[in-house]
């Protein structure tokens, strides 16, 4: 397998973590997001979309969108799977998952940062306080699903981590590396991302651990 990757994608991050759970080795290939190489034409034949990440495993088209190719990994690799058994308990780990990676994401990707700057013309202040807000709405709206409902434990849905996990945990890195959000004020999310990262899986596979983390960062 290949796994097109960059340090600070908050997207491959899920699928860096759902790889090394599952004890799948892949090759690395690095794309920087920050300077445009994402629309080489090179990667354009791969993932048209200009997004990270893709997968290539075999012979087979490229796999892309994170969570489409965590459930791809799920199904073909389903030993310590990421979706819990119950058919409603699978709706509410994919609909966590989804809080995060659907409806925050989305708003602090790259692409949408450099839109901000130039074609609109937000300075640095204002651009930072769209991410602020974005980062916040997410974190309010998971801290309360996972507070209210009976289902959390240790991790978001029960006892081993779910497709909601492997998304909270890139939310938050993102999060802090972003706005310096601090983690104290949503503390069902700060217990079960410390159980995260208490894993391999997670630290190991954290965007300053990447090999192509920039100094500094």
């Amino acid at each position: 397998m290949k796994l097109f990757t960059f340090w600070r994608s908050q997207a491959t991050y899920r699928v860096r973590i759902a790889l090394a759970l599952k004890g799948l080795q892949y090759d690395s290939e690095y794309i920087d997001l920050l300077k445009g190489h994402q629309f080489s034409d090179a990667y354009d034949a791969v993932n048209p979309g200009h997004a990270l990440p893709t997968l290539i495993d075999g012979d087979g088209p490229p796999l892309v969108e994170s969570l489409a190719i965590l459930e791809y990994l799920d199904e073909k690799h389903p030993e310590l799977p990421l979706l819990p058994a119950d058919l409603r308990d699978r709706a509410h780990a994919r609909a966590v998952a989804q809080l995060l990676a659907s409806d925050t994401h989305p708003f602090i990707v790259p692409r949408v940062r450099k839109y901000l700057e130039k074609e609109l013309g937000l300075d640095e202040a204002k651009r930072t306080a769209w991410l602020r807000h974005w980062l916040e709405t997410g974190s309010h709206a998971v801290e309360t699903v996972l507070t209210r409902d009976a289902r959390t434990g240790r991790f978001c849905c029960g006892e081993r981590p779910t497709i909601a996990d492997l998304c909270l945990v890139p939310h938050f890195v993102s999060a802090g590396m972003l706005v310096q959000m601090d983690l104290g004020a949503y503390p069902t999310c700060k217990r079960i991302f410390e159980n995260c990262m208490a894993l391999d899986a997670f630290s190991n596979t954290q965007p300053v651990k990447q090999p192509d983390c920039s100094p500094g960062h």
